[in-house]
């Protein structure tokens, strides 16, 4: 059984997605793109339907399920419009713009009494990451002591704010150090530039937290590190260490140096993260399979832990970073 898939929002990363959709992801057909931009839409639609609204996507009967790829700030209504119609949706990170705001779709979700939402944090596909749990779980390293994330831009493009530093950037590595460690934020603190402000002079950030598992987690964030995109993470255990690898495949030496070579974006070092979460995605659909794609849930820690930090840069101090209960199922 094949799911019409409806895409809202077209640019790069929504793109690259009705790519997938429209040739590599088993039980998914493409059938409609959604964007300001027309032509944009028109070109990820391919024979599909072109909406200028999200909402009217949502709302055409054959879009079964969608992935939401716009603007942050527009995620909220986009995804309440979905639980409005009963469809699944799978939304770009952050799922909402605030933490409440993802705190209420997680309370809307609830009410429905399904599992409609899904969040794109698709490391958790990354075959590099997988590797790094299962050598964590095999038990090799003994108890996990430090996480070590690093996570490295090029450059920000000219829209990115410092906030977004935290709420678009690092969100990645509060989830993937949720996942990898399976525990859950107490405490952080967050230490950066004076001139954080102006995040081409502020950054890069360094932050720590606190775990309940015991494990201390640092994070590095740097949007402007100039040389090209960079994500990596180390663990450090009571028997041992392990780390991920340079992404390149081959190494040239030449000339009494080595040199590798790094993507200039997230595109080419994680479009086969991309391209298991979204069929992961659509086997939890169609087979009902159970997998690692972030839920709900998951989407508001990472917005809230983001908030707390950024709270922490405002006092200079550690910020409590534990979250309220969660809302059970009805029935459960």
């Amino acid at each position: 059984m094949d799911v019409g898939i409806g895409v809202i929002g077209v640019g790069v990363m929504g793109g690259a997605h009705a790519g997938l959709f429209a040739g590599e992801v088993k039980n998914a057909v493409l059938v409609a793109a959604a964007d300001r931009n027309r032509e944009a839409a028109s070109k990820a639609a391919g024979n599909g339907l072109i909406f200028s609204s999200g909402e009217d996507l949502i709302a055409h009967s054959s879009v079964e399920a969608i992935l939401i790829a716009s603007p942050d700030q527009s995620h909220f209504e986009l995804v309440s419009a979905c639980l409005e119609a009963g469809k699944p949706v799978l939304c770009e990170k952050p799922l909402a713009a605030t933490a409440s705001e993802a705190f209420e779709l997680v309370s809307l979700e609830t009410a429905t009494g399904k599992d409609l939402i899904r969040v794109g944090f698709m490391r958790r596909f990354d075959p590099a990451y997988r590797a790094l749990k299962k050598t964590l779980l095999d038990g090799d390293l003994g108890e996990p002591r430090i996480l070590h994330n690093q996570h490295r831009n090029a450059a920000a493009p000219a829209w990115f704010s410092s906030d977004m530093a935290l709420t678009n950037a690092a969100v990645h590595e509060f989830d993937i150090s949720r996942w990898l460690l399976e525990t859950e934020f107490t405490r952080g603190r967050i230490a950066s530039s004076p001139k954080m402000g102006d995040l081409s002079a502020g950054d890069p950030i360094l932050l720590t937290c606190e775990t309940e598992r015991g494990t201390i987690v640092s994070t590095e964030v740097f949007m402007n590190a100039g040389y090209g995109y960079d994500v990596r993470c180390e663990i450090v255990g009571s028997l041992g260490t392990a780390s991920m690898a340079q992404p390149d495949l081959i190494r040239r030496r030449r000339d009494l140096a080595e040199r590798g070579t790094f993507p200039d974006n997230w595109i080419p070092r994680f479009r086969e993260a991309y391209r298991l979460q979204d069929q992961a995605w659509i086997d939890g659909l169609t087979h009902g399979l159970q997998n690692d794609v972030a839920n709900a849930w998951d989407g508001f820690i990472a917005t809230f832990v983001a908030e707390g930090f950024i709270r922490s840069l405002s006092a200079e101090a550690p910020v409590d970073l534990k979250a309220p209960a969660r809302p059970t199922h009805l029935g459960s």
